[in-house]
């Protein structure tokens, strides 16, 4: 089969690799459709020791396809069945599983190898993480369940309610997809970005009210006059970036949440006003990954429509072109790629 191939920082080649056979207790997935995301532009430019433990690797990480083949004793799926599949599965045993935070799993698996034409899915990921998809959900929608899941689990661990003023700082793919759960509970959603080309397609897809960064001379104060001098009950990093962190938290109303979600590089630290978090009884959050029951409740709203992310995807290619939509993701000339092998 056809692949694009990970071999360390920088090399990602395009090459016929085994097609490969399902382990017992897994399945084999033929992939109709992946989507890019930022984790693959960092991890391409720096490698992942987590993510991506072993080289050389199938790259690509979000996608949805149809069962081809199964492995020994697998019961629940057959061939022929659409499925979703996370990205990476807990292994139900260690202190934070068994303390019900999953996503902090001190043995998390991750699986890679979207941009291929079929994907080998190991026990642990299909007992816990692959989840059926109903007819008539297109599989491009449903590639969207794992980033979808992270803004989920972010937003419901930051208890958004109806009527409360949301900012999101980044206007990316999760940074619109955290903007969609927003508006889904019924939220005021601000979000916060640099004008250029994906500023002004965020803009026209109305996931909120849209503030330019680099038009205005403060932008804490210019978050503080909408509010009505408050600022937001909740605020939002989608740009791991260590002094947007700051501006979240100068952001923040009295009483209110700062969540972390976008992951800085690692040794980077920021500045605390102590007086502010101590005094107004501000929750600092941090934000990381989904769980099985994250990715259950991305697939429904998926399938119900409850949540349609499919304006996010901006250009569509064959697995050849993965470089050339990994280069248009660094450059913030995209979205979301839609890869269809």
């Amino acid at each position: 089969m056809r692949a694009m191939v990970f071999h360390g920082p920088s090399d990602l080649r395009y090459e016929d690799v085994p097609r490969p056979d399902p382990p017992p207790g897994g399945l084999v997935m033929k992939i109709e459709a992946a989507l890019t995301c930022g984790t693959d532009v960092k991890t391409l430019r720096r490698g992942h020791p987590v993510m991506i433990p072993r080289v050389p690797t199938v790259f690509g990480h979000e996608f949805a396809g149809t069962v081809s083949a199964v492995g020994v004793g697998v019961r629940r799926f057959k061939e022929g069945d659409r499925v979703v599949a996370a990205n990476s599965a807990p292994c139900e045993r260690c202190r934070l599983c068994l303390a019900r935070r999953p996503n902090l799993c001190e043995e998390l698996l991750f699986v890679n190898g979207a941009y291929g034409e079929y994907i080998a899915l190991p026990d642990r990921l299909v007992a816990t993480n692959t989840v059926p998809l109903a007819a008539g959900v297109p599989a491009a929608r449903a590639a969207f369940a794992e980033p979808l899941a992270c803004a989920l689990l972010a937003l419901e661990r930051a208890h958004v309610e109806a009527g409360e003023t949301v900012v999101i700082f980044g206007h990316g793919p999760l940074g619109c997809l955290l903007a969609l759960v927003a508006a889904a509970r019924k939220a005021r959603v601000l979000m916060v970005g640099r004008g250029g080309w994906r500023f002004e397609r965020v803009r026209a897809l109305d996931l909120g009210e849209c503030l330019d960064a680099s038009g205005t001379a403060d932008v804490v104060e210019d978050i503080r006059g909408r509010t009505g001098g408050r600022g937001a009950e909740l605020t939002v990093d989608a740009t791991g970036q260590p002094d947007v962190w700051e501006h979240a938290v100068a952001a923040v109303a009295r009483g209110g949440t700062v969540l972390f979600f976008g992951g800085c590089a690692p040794g980077t630290d920021i500045r605390l006003d102590t007086r502010r978090v101590h005094y107004e009884e501000l929750t600092l959050l941090g934000a990381f990954h989904h769980t099985p029951e994250a990715i259950r409740r991305a697939v429904a709203m998926l399938e119900s429509a409850t949540l349609v992310p499919d304006g996010l995807i901006t250009h569509r290619m064959g697995i050849e072109g993965v470089p050339d939509a990994l280069e248009l993701m660094a450059r913030s000339a995209a979205l979301k790629v839609l890869i269809e092998p």
